[in-house]
């Protein structure tokens, strides 16, 4: 059998007929400059649908594929010419640490005449935000970002890019994130309060566990998935037992019910643990499986780091009374 070329890929690419095949997707990562222009070249002259499938077919592998890298055509096509093309382009970015990408991200944020890519837009600067307070990002170009989201928020009419700016925002330890957050929080749009507490998980702040705790039953599902996704992120050990209940409930949404699932392997305890094995006993579909046998990892992972924070601590950090007295309890 003869060798596939990336020429051959791109030919296979221009037949509109033929679908894109799995093992064409690996010749698309990490594109050195010819190879770019070649695609850029051939790029021109693909069918509209035919570049969304490919692009479609680029992000699911993506996900997917933790080897893949397409950051080269997503940097080349943010200005497309097509919003939808566009929009793709900056998820293909979403695992970039790149500050050079900072200010081609604001611009089409804020400037952009289609909604699609600023949305986009609006999620990947939220990573950056994430950066910036890993100290990763210096402080100044997470400054920029910042304060085009916050003025998003204050000045934009479109709500559903507004509350993206919210989200993103959460990352950011700003004083003002606590008026903001509270702001929106207060609103009597589940859409609104659910974008508030997507927010409060990514803050990391504990101020806002009984907020988030006191939405986790709510009558509408937006809200109970928003609530149990940050109640996993903030580590709320008072809310592992309402999820359990609320998983108890034959009748709740899918998507809720795998954020409390997900956030239960966050928490940790006996309890989730024996819930997601006796789950994972009682159910023969695959993807489910995947999903539970990640949640265990993710269990184990995450009651191991906790471990690793006790053992870490400075000794002046401990009291060591009780150490004695707990090594003395074990002995017995």
């Amino acid at each position: 059998m003869a060798e596939i070329t990336f020429q051959n890929v791109l030919d296979h690419l221009l037949d509109s007929k033929k679908d894109i095949p799995q093992n064409h997707l690996g010749y698309y990562s990490d594109l050195d400059p010819k190879s770019l222009r070649l695609f850029l070249d051939v790029w021109k002259s693909v069918k509209p649908d035919r570049k969304l499938l490919l692009l479609d077919k680029l992000l699911t592998h993506l996900e997917s594929d933790t080897l893949v890298a397409y950051e080269d055509i997503g940097r080349a096509l943010l200005s497309d010419a097509d919003a939808n093309i566009r929009a793709r382009a900056i998820g293909l970015l979403a695992e970039s640490n790149d500050p050079k990408l900072v200010d081609p991200l604001i611009n089409i944020f804020l400037n952009d005449a289609d909604l699609a890519p600023r949305v986009e837009a609006a999620t990947l600067l939220g990573e950056f935000v994430l950066l910036g307070e890993l100290e990763e990002l210096n402080t100044p170009l997470q400054r920029e970002i910042e304060d085009a989201l916050i003025s998003v928020i204050r000045r934009e009419d479109n709500p559903s890019l507004r509350r993206k700016a919210l989200e993103s925002l959460g990352y950011s330890s700003r004083e003002e994130m606590i008026n903001v957050i509270e702001t929106a929080y207060q609103r009597a749009d589940p859409a609104w309060v659910a974008s508030a507490l997507k927010a409060m998980g990514r803050s990391h702040d504990n101020t806002w566990n009984d907020s988030v705790i006191s939405r986790l039953l709510d009558d509408d599902p937006k809200i109970r998935f928003a609530a149990a996704e940050a109640a996993g992120e903030l580590g709320i050990t008072e809310a592992a037992p309402i999820m359990l209940q609320m998983l108890e409930d034959e009748e709740e949404d899918d998507d809720v019910t795998a954020a409390a699932i997900w956030s239960l392997s966050q928490i940790g305890g006996e309890d989730a643990r024996i819930y997601i094995l006796n789950l994972l006993e009682n159910t023969e579909d695959e993807d489910t499986i995947e999903f539970l046998e990640d949640a265990l990892e993710n269990l184990d992972f995450n009651e191991d780091l906790n471990k690793f924070d006790i053992l870490s601590l400075d000794e002046d950090d401990l009291d060591l009374d009780e150490i004695d007295d707990f090594e003395e309890d074990e002995e017995k």
